[in-house]
């Protein structure tokens, strides 16, 4: 069961993630997965921080517009954080701890008869990201990020992740001992048509999704009302399997 010590207790809930001080700039370059080069618009050369770690390389092109939070510590390395990126006219949240951050938040919405919603939930060999408790018993629920928009259409992942295919296998035995489970996807931006497991990127993941909402497990997708400096759940989204 989980441990109701460390859960979050039962109160309003802020649906959003609000970041601190923002700044348009012009992405430059990506010399690895962890840093990135803009430019401010008068033209300052900065270093920042980039708070995702997946190749998101259909968004950060040479001369997309980001947006950057200012680090709350002075003497960090890096002085911001890249969170955000415009892809034509649709602006896309970057922040790959948002999503975890806003679902925490916006829990009991999903499920109003929540008492408790635990983070970080060891299961089998993985930790799910929630454990919701409440009258009907045990709900756990997987987290995943999305960013990658082709045409309209929001695709999970942008690269191949094992550990996605893992976190489904673990929902599938929670499904198996009576337990309600979810894999949550939040899509990080609006507007989108659909959302689909991206085949071409990870054929594994796309195929143990579809066995998992076979076997029971939810699949449930939102989109997100994003500005430079919030990110809002939004409305569901058709899931095509």
């Amino acid at each position: 069961m989980c441990d109701t010590m460390q859960a979050y207790t039962k109160k309003k809930a802020g649906w959003r993630v609000k970041y601190g001080q923002v700044i348009r700039a012009r992405f430059l370059a990506r010399p690895n997965r962890f840093i990135a080069h803009a430019a401010l618009d008068g033209g300052e050369a900065v270093v920042c921080h980039v708070k995702n770690t997946g190749r998101c390389r259909e968004l950060l092109v040479p001369g997309a517009a980001v947006y950057l939070e200012r680090a709350a510590n002075p003497g960090r390395k890096t002085a911001y954080d890249l969170i955000a990126v415009e892809k034509g006219t649709r602006l896309i949240n970057m922040d790959a701890q948002a999503p975890n951050r806003v679902f925490g938040e916006w829990a009991r919405t999903f499920e109003p008869s929540a008492e408790t919603v635990k983070p970080e939930f060891p299961f089998g060999q993985s930790r799910l990201d929630f454990c919701l408790t409440g009258p009907q018993g045990l709900h756990l629920v997987e987290v995943k990020g999305v960013t990658l928009e082709d045409g309209g259409h929001a695709r999970f992942p942008d690269a191949p992740t094992e550990r996605g295919v893992r976190h489904l296998h673990e929902l599938m035995r929670a499904a198996a001992l009576g337990h309600r489970a979810t894999a949550f996807f939040v899509i990080q931006m609006e507007d989108v048509t659909d959302f689909a497991p991206n085949d071409d990127t990870h054929p594994a993941f796309g195929a143990a999704l579809r066995q998992a909402a076979a076997a029971g497990v939810q699949v449930a997708a939102y989109s997100c009302r994003v500005t430079p400096d919030s990110m809002t759940i939004h409305r569901p989204v058709p899931v095509v399997l």
